[in-house]
């Protein structure tokens, strides 16, 4: 058997997403006993014919129903389309009704992160518009304390819904370190509350058959 795992889930266009991403899983991984699992999706096209590879070219790997179903705590995080999550992570996420007819996400917990071109691009809104249907799932959202004192001297992104980013409107702008810290201090709470969450369910620390 492997080890649990927390998933982080991610759509990004011109990677500044893909770069949250990794930081949270290394705040997943600083949790002794939890892995991260990194995946990604695909793009969606009006081209009905159109298809994508099964195994993206560069990057993390497409993420399937199995790695949701077995996951012991979910990341989401997607870019800021007009204060809403990407269409392609929402197309994902409009797949899983047999995840939420099984109750497979019940009491495991959930974060969301974020990027923007502009400082008020719509962070907050994005990072709800993610929440909304992991809460659907009975999954336990959790935020970013402020016990974290990055996140009041922050002057980039970072807020108490999950980690953002200011990218800037050509992308021109690095991660912070504030903004880095949140990320990581993200991605450990959410292993931390998934391992709290299996002991008290009684459930052995362990995901998927490997």
């Amino acid at each position: 058997m492997s080890a649990p795992y927390v998933l982080v889930l991610y759509y990004s266009r011109h990677g500044k997403t893909a770069d949250l991403a990794r930081l949270i899983a290394r705040g997943v991984e600083q949790v002794f006993g939890i892995e991260a699992r990194v995946r990604t999706v695909p793009e969606v096209s009006p081209d009905t014919e159109a298809t994508q590879p099964a195994v993206p070219s560069e990057g993390a790997v497409y993420a399937t129903a199995t790695d949701l179903k077995h996951c012991a705590g979910l990341v989401m995080g997607s870019p800021t389309r007009f204060g809403n999550m990407a269409a392609p992570l929402k197309y994902f996420i409009d797949s899983t009704s047999s995840q939420w007819l099984s109750g497979a996400l019940v009491n495991k917990p959930a974060g969301v992160f974020t990027s923007t071109g502009s400082l008020h691009g719509g962070q907050e809104t994005t990072l709800i518009s993610m929440a909304l249907p992991l809460i659907h799932h009975g999954m336990v959202f959790a935020g970013i304390p402020y016990n974290n004192p990055e996140l009041s001297q922050t002057e980039a992104g970072g807020t108490p819904y999950g980690a953002s980013h200011w990218a800037g409107n050509q992308g021109q702008n690095v991660i912070t370190e504030m903004e880095k810290k949140l990320c990581v201090a993200q991605g450990k709470r959410i292993a931390e509350l998934a391992l709290a969450l299996l002991a008290d369910r009684g459930q052995p620390d362990q995901g998927e058959s490997a």
